[in-house]
């Protein structure tokens, strides 16, 4: 794939003005959105992305295409999944409903800035370290692991780091608009607004930690890798007030997202083995009958792993509120009586 510096250069210049025209637009007046506000800019962000794949498709091929398609559903599922985590830190933090944006848009800011730097990080270690697929591959398996097993329940607001800020740093308990420091009786006292912005800025590198090695094990391309991100985190602040009811009842989301990670790492170590120059493994000669997993395998098994974590999450929760419905008419029944 070829991609000049003045690609590369219009299409971070066109990330960063979509991110300024939505500061300006959206959010510097503090507002809660509507729904259909939300609807209609997180259909026009998706739709947007899936023409950019269409072009690199039309363009660059349809290998590269399919490469593109599954990163951005990769990515995308992730940033949902993440969506989870920033509607516990808000209700942690209480961030009022108003404010909500301004925190939401910074913080997705700082993961682009992060995921970039991990992007290049990823991009050179690739270039010159055929064994970092090893290690890639190793940390997808583990992430899958813990993903499958790991709880929502740890209250964000009260880890280590924010005790630490607690700790020395003069904290306001009470909100003063979206400012983010403010002066009283001549000292000046940090918000929990700085805070929510701080735990959510830590989220961030935890969730790039996830995100970079799993779409470098569906492309090798950083323009991909970089693009399929950039859209993924686009409408990201929409979709967090247009489905925040919705991500209670994905129950199974984190056991599809740790098959997606499973299935990614498996993959990255099939190419680790097939581009083998380690002395240790086969002589440091490729291993030759491992096979190469196909794009179009990997785009089909992510959007079949989405759809059915998707579909019984959305069962088991209709049982689990007419059981409750039941139980209180019977409740309500033997009250009567």
């Amino acid at each position: 794939m070829q991609v000049t510096p003045l690609i590369w250069i219009i299409t971070i210049a066109v990330t960063i003005a979509f991110f300024v025209y939505e500061f300006f637009a959206h959010v510097r007046k503090p507002h809660e959105p509507t729904i259909g506000e939300s609807a209609r800019w997180s259909a026009f962000y998706i739709g947007l992305a899936l023409l950019f794949g269409v072009g690199v498709g039309f363009v660059s091929g349809w290998n590269y295409g399919g490469e593109y398609f599954a990163g951005y559903l990769t990515e995308k599922v992730l940033s949902v999944d993440n969506l989870f985590v920033f509607l516990l830190l808000m209700s942690a933090f209480a961030v009022p409903k108003a404010y909500q944006q301004k925190v939401l848009m910074i913080g997705i800011i700082i993961a682009l800035v992060l995921r970039g730097i991990f992007i290049a990080v990823g991009a050179t270690l690739i270039q010159n370290y055929a064994w970092i697929f090893y290690l890639f591959g190793a940390l997808l398996l583990f992430l899958a692991w813990r993903q499958a097993f790991a709880s929502h329940d740890a209250d964000p607001s009260d880890n280590r780091a924010m005790r630490f800020l607690r700790r020395h740093l003069p904290v306001t308990d009470e909100y003063h608009r979206d400012r983010l420091t403010v002066k009283k009786d001549g000292r000046r006292f940090v918000t929990p607004m700085l805070l929510t912005i701080i735990a959510i800025s830590l989220i961030d590198v935890v969730f790039a930690v996830d995100s970079i090695p799993a779409i470098y094990g569906l492309t090798s391309e950083a323009y991909i890798v970089f693009t399929a991100n950039a859209f993924a985190l686009m409408g990201l602040r929409q979709l967090f007030f247009l489905i925040g009811g919705l991500l209670e009842r994905l129950v199974y989301l984190s056991q599809g997202l740790a098959v997606i990670l499973a299935f990614i790492g498996v993959k990255l170590v099939f190419h680790a083995l097939h581009v083998n120059e380690l002395p240790f493994i086969n002589g440091g000669e490729p291993v030759k009958w491992i096979p190469e997993i196909p794009i179009w395998f990997s785009l089909t098994f992510i959007g079949l792993v989405i759809a059915v974590a998707a579909v019984l999450s959305l069962r088991k929760t209709r049982k689990t509120d007419e059981g409750r419905e039941t139980g209180s008419l019977t409740d309500a029944r033997a009250t009567a009586d």
